[in-house]
């Protein structure tokens, strides 16, 4: 299986530095990834590094925690978009959805799925699954479809667990047939990247992106 197509080569630390950012983007040229996944601050620097190629720029809203109010989500989807960026992964606002606020969850993953379609992008919408049991995902794959989300996201990484095929699986049974997954957090090898898109995952996203396609042929 080539899965470089499938990966976006990600650094969301928040102490990487320019470097970090050129670096990545040369990988992802090299490799042949999908695309960057940067933070808000160096999406400019990722275009200019990238020049014409066809890698794409991923960045993100409300990371990682998502509580962060509505406006400001759209507010930071617009300019990563104007900045440069092709997709937004956005953080679900978690303690409105675990303080059953369900209509403020919808309104905030609307609002920026408007934001983005209005620009002709993509948005994926990070539910961090390891916080949410089988029904809650189910109900979040609602919302997400009914929202028309490009794509759910398991996980930001900075949660208390990553992607789990189980969760994919789950995402996969719950979700529209349009609405795609992007597996991330914790993978860090080739045998379970093909695993995730075995389960449905459409995307992988991963800071050890090289690691998975060292023993492709």
């Amino acid at each position: 299986m080539n899965i470089s197509k499938h990966i976006e080569h990600t650094n969301l630390k928040p102490n990487a530095v320019a470097e970090d950012i050129v670096k990545l983007c040369a990988e992802a040229v090299e490799h042949g990834f999908y695309g960057v996944c940067v933070p808000p601050y160096f999406v400019q620097l990722a275009k200019k590094s990238l020049k014409k190629a066809t890698v794409k720029i991923i960045s993100v809203a409300g990371f990682p925690f998502g509580y962060n109010t509505v406006s400001s989500k759209v507010e930071e989807t617009k300019k990563a978009i104007n900045s440069g960026a092709d997709e937004i992964d956005m953080v679900i606002n978690i303690a409105a959805f675990k303080s059953g606020d369900i209509a403020t969850v919808q309104n905030d993953i609307q609002a920026v799925v408007t934001a983005c379609h209005l620009q002709n992008k993509q948005v994926k919408v990070i539910i961090e699954t390891c916080y949410m049991s089988e029904d809650e995902i189910k109900t979040l794959c609602k919302i997400c479809s009914d929202c028309e989300a490009d794509f759910v996201k398991t996980s930001t990484g900075y949660g208390t667990e990553g992607a789990t095929v189980e969760a994919v699986k789950w995402m996969r049974k719950n979700l529209s047939s349009k609405t795609k997954i992007k597996a991330a957090g914790g993978i860090k090898t080739r045998e379970f990247a093909e695993e995730l898109i075995a389960a449905g995952a459409d995307r992988i996203g991963s800071s050890a992106s090289i690691q998975l396609v060292q023993t492709e042929i």
